[in-house]
């Protein structure tokens, strides 16, 4: 389980800013995408020409036709993980396998969209299916019932965990607050300056029982994209490097449904999350920060969970009690996340993931930080995490 541990590293990070409208063409997500990709190529010193590997996200965009517009000269390695919003964390350990593998040396990750301004996601799900591992289950048994969204489906467990457990609104309204003052800290989030008290999520419209308004993640215009070598080679390049030191996916079973499935509150970070761990040889309690994949509140309850932070039907009131803001136990989303930075794939949790550990989160800094958790949430809840370390 350690074979890759401190193998591979981040060495450059880039992001567009985050907008809800564009002022340029809305068509593919490839400029917005580029303009991400030639940030991080810079931030890691490196010219196009240095980058031999392409992990792109499914969907969006293709690696040879990136390379040609980077001006990539020599493609070695390039694949894509089609697990939805985990893709980023399953493609930084195909990048770390190949870097260590010696397939590439220099491999770019990048991903962006026109979440906003293009398609949004019911349509991009109801016109293509295929986009997602559950997507012919949707199709024949989720879509004739008006189930058409993610934010009804996830709503379902949400509600079963409260009949369950006992969890409140109040509890899933913790999490949309933390991440709202995270978000007045970052200037780059689209909900800064708009601060959010709990009266105020509760007073929020309903939009799938018993997720409100506030419960959801933002839909945005915007890409980012990060660069990944060896710790050898990252010792010539002008920022400090910042470590994988664990990584894993996995799946739920069936991954192709999510009410159907014999326990309901499984996630690819059931079993994802102790792989990863093991692999960087810690517990969470040894965590500092976590950047969740956040795509409505209880999902950020439901991982803590899942990967061992507290006891399963104990995550409501483990985030209460400002325990999950900055200066508690564990600060989570430090930049807002995807409810109140924007909705960038996951691809933005990885980038301030690496600020963090480069020290340059401003006033968001997590004071001491040494080792941060993104995780990756995708389809009927395919998992990804990655644990990071200076």
């Amino acid at each position: 389980m350690s074979a890759l541990q401190g193998k591979a590293c981040i060495v450059g990070i880039g992001n567009t800013p985050y907008r809800r409208g564009t002022d340029g063409p809305v068509d593919t997500s490839l400029r917005i995408e580029l303009e991400a990709c030639e940030a991080a190529i810079a931030d890691a010193g490196l010219r196009p020409s240095d980058i031999d590997g392409i992990l792109p996200f499914y969907g969006l965009s293709i690696a040879e036709v990136l390379a040609v517009n980077l001006g990539v000269e020599d493609l070695k390695y390039q694949a894509t993980s089609h697990v939805g919003g985990a893709g980023p964390g399953a493609s930084l350990a195909n990048a770390a396998m190949a870097v260590e593998a010696g397939l590439a040396s220099h491999v770019l990750i990048p991903g962006g969209w026109y979440g906003f301004s293009g398609r949004r996601v019911r349509q991009i799900i109801v016109q293509d299916p295929h986009t997602m591992s559950g997507g012919m289950n949707a199709r024949d048994f989720y879509f004739p019932f008006g189930l058409t969204a993610p934010v009804q489906w996830f709503s379902f467990v949400a509600r079963w965990h409260m009949n369950e457990f006992g969890t409140k609104p109040e509890q899933l309204g913790a999490v949309a607050v933390a991440q709202r003052k995270h978000a007045q800290l970052n200037p780059n989030a689209l909900m800064n300056g708009k601060p959010l008290s709990m009266q105020d999520y509760l007073a929020s419209p309903m939009i799938s029982d018993p997720y409100r308004l506030f419960d959801c993640s933002l839909e945005a215009d915007g890409g980012a994209a990060f660069v990944v070598t060896s710790l050898e080679r990252a010792r010539d390049l002008p920022q400090k490097p910042v470590k994988l030191l664990g990584v894993a996916q996995g799946q739920p079973y069936p991954a192709d449904d999510l009410v159907g499935r014999e326990d309901v509150f499984q996630l690819g970070q059931t079993s994802a999350a102790p792989r990863a761990f093991e692999m960087a040889g810690i517990t969470p309690q040894d965590v500092d920060f976590a950047e969740i994949y956040d795509p409505f509140t209880f999902q950020v309850i439901q991982q803590l969970e899942e990967m061992g932070f507290c006891k399963r039907g104990e995550g409501g009131p483990f985030v209460e009690g400002g325990r999950i803001e900055l200066g508690g136990e564990l600060p989570v989303n430090t930049h807002g996340g995807l409810l109140s930075e924007a909705h960038v794939l996951g691809m933005n949790h990885y980038i301030e993931a690496v600020r963090q550990l480069r020290g340059e989160a401003g006033e968001r800094q997590v004071e001491n930080a040494e080792i941060g958790i993104v995780t990756g949430f995708g389809d009927f809840g395919d998992g990804a995490i990655a644990v990071l370390g200076r």
